[in-house]
């Protein structure tokens, strides 16, 4: 698993494989109208913001602009090496780690993110 899996998987939850969705699982009735969900059903569009600031620390963080701080948020390693994985991983072949290349690269990730069916606001997309 790369790196940006490990933040989107952080951030939307693990995906469970197809075949164990609702394997075993009886459909639980919500609330209004009697409708049935599954437990696994798939969430059509994620609120990244809201996510990420609900994640214990993010008030001390400036995970808004900062890759590393975002990094540090989700559980990662934010070491030069992880975001050098990162940015190979969304195409910068070149990354060498200046303040410029991690701005760019937050920005990356968050047009990845809203790619992959995430809100994600556009004052922190590039």
């Amino acid at each position: 698993m790369g790196i940006f899996s490990s933040i989107k998987d952080a951030i939307f939850g693990k995906d469970e494989p197809e075949a164990t969705k609702t394997m075993g699982r009886a459909p639980k009735a919500t609330t209004g109208f009697g409708a049935a969900q599954t437990k696994g059903a798939p969430i059509s569009e994620v609120d990244v913001e809201a996510r990420l600031d609900a994640m214990d620390g993010a008030d001390k963080l400036n995970w808004r602009s900062s890759i590393v701080d975002l990094m540090k948020l989700v559980g990662l390693d934010p070491s030069y090496e992880n975001r050098k994985q990162l940015a190979t991983e969304l195409g910068d072949n070149d990354y060498s780690g200046k303040a410029e290349e991690n701005m760019a690269l937050h920005s990356h990730v968050m047009d990845k993110l809203a790619e992959n069916g995430g809100k994600v606001p556009q004052s922190l997309r590039s």
